[in-house]
């Protein structure tokens, strides 16, 4: 049996749209929503957004928030993302290489089980949940579930599905995306490698929805749960659609276009998925208040987890702060950047 609340929109959703290892700058837009008197009930997440939206929905203030998210835990966590023995920069390159030329999208079933650039480790620095209470937003996480197993990995695709879009969320947001078609196998940017059946997933814990959604596709391994696999939240970066049908009010960003020559060919042959065509829908869509990030990359440049090659011993690494100093003062960074372009956006929103 449901209760009546299971078929009731949400008033207001954040939507936090991935952001890398720049996930600090949502704690930043959260608190500048609830300053503004835009405080969101549901946070619906992606990729790195995931991360911030667990911290979020875990935590009762803003500075427990900033606190936990530049915190040893989470410090020692980036510090533990180690390049994977076998993953050399040569083999990395050459793989994008032929994606770019490659212009059929997703013709072959992807290597995502062995073919990745970075370990994660195994236990995400979450916090434990505090007590909830009426002001405790619901949490919305997207992921892929694979539909194929690891001895099919290099099989030609043909018309077959390889990817089922999945959210993983409460029984009310369940409920209110029944029989919602994916976005991310919409004809206009799909190939039709997404199957185009909406997955809810009610019972996913909060550790593994997150975990599931920053898997990137050739950056860290696809995660296996009960009889399945999951990949990214990169399916869907920017979930509008299912924002605007969770609920009343919609808060989104405005997000720098995908990269040409590395994101729009991965998307391309892994997913089927036309990034610049599905950027340019979201963008072109109905919200209540844009936060605008396009700037992201360069305002926080030197604020962010970077990658970086060594040719000499051919591996590709990331660029992490030598000090917890020097990583709260990332983190602060983040943060602010955030703030300031929340603020701007929810001004310019009011009546």
């Amino acid at each position: 049996m449901y209760a009546m609340d299971d078929f009731a929109k949400y008033r207001r959703c954040l939507v936090l749209a991935g952001g890398g290892f720049r996930f600090a700058y949502y704690l930043g837009v959260h608190a500048a929503a609830e300053e503004r008197g835009y405080c969101p009930d549901l946070l619906l997440a992606t990729c790195g957004g995931a991360m911030a939206a667990a911290v979020i929905a875990a935590l009762p203030d803003a500075a427990a928030r900033r606190d936990w998210i530049a915190g040893p835990r989470m410090y020692s966590f980036l510090r533990a993302i180690q390049p994977m023995r076998d993953a050399d920069a040569c083999h990395a390159l050459l793989g994008a290489a032929r994606r770019w030329i490659d212009r059929v999208p997703a013709r072959r079933v992807p290597s995502l089980f062995g073919d990745y650039l970075f370990e994660l480790p195994t236990v995400l620095p979450l916090p434990e949940p505090c007590v909830q209470t009426d002001k405790t937003p619901a949490l919305a996480i997207v992921g892929t579930r694979l539909l194929f197993a690891p001895d099919e990995v290099g099989q030609l695709r043909g018309t077959r599905r390889l990817f089922a879009q999945v959210t993983f969320c409460p029984v009310r947001a369940a409920r209110l995306l029944a029989e919602m078609m994916a976005p991310a196998a919409y004809p206009r940017w799909s190939g039709g490698a997404v199957d185009p059946r909406l997955e809810s997933d009610t019972v996913m814990p909060v550790l593994d929805a997150v975990r599931i959604s920053i898997t990137d596709m050739f950056y860290f391994r696809s995660h296996a749960h009960g009889p399945h696999h999951y990949a990214g939240g990169v399916i869907d970066l920017v979930p509008i659609e299912l924002a605007r049908r969770l609920a009343h009010e919609v808060i989104v960003e405005r997000k720098a276009p995908f990269d040409r020559w590395l994101a729009l060919p991965a998307l391309r042959a892994v997913l089927g998925i036309h990034g610049a065509a599905r950027l340019k829908h979201v963008h072109a869509q109905l919200a209540d208040a844009w936060i605008d990030t396009t700037g992201a990359a360069y305002a926080l440049r030197a604020q962010s987890v970077g990658k970086r090659i060594d040719w000499r011993r051919n591996r590709i690494g990331l660029v992490l702060p030598d000090t917890q100093a020097a990583y709260v003062a990332q983190v602060d960074a983040q943060w602010e950047y955030g703030y300031r372009q929340g603020l701007a956006a929810f001004v310019k929103a009011a009546p």
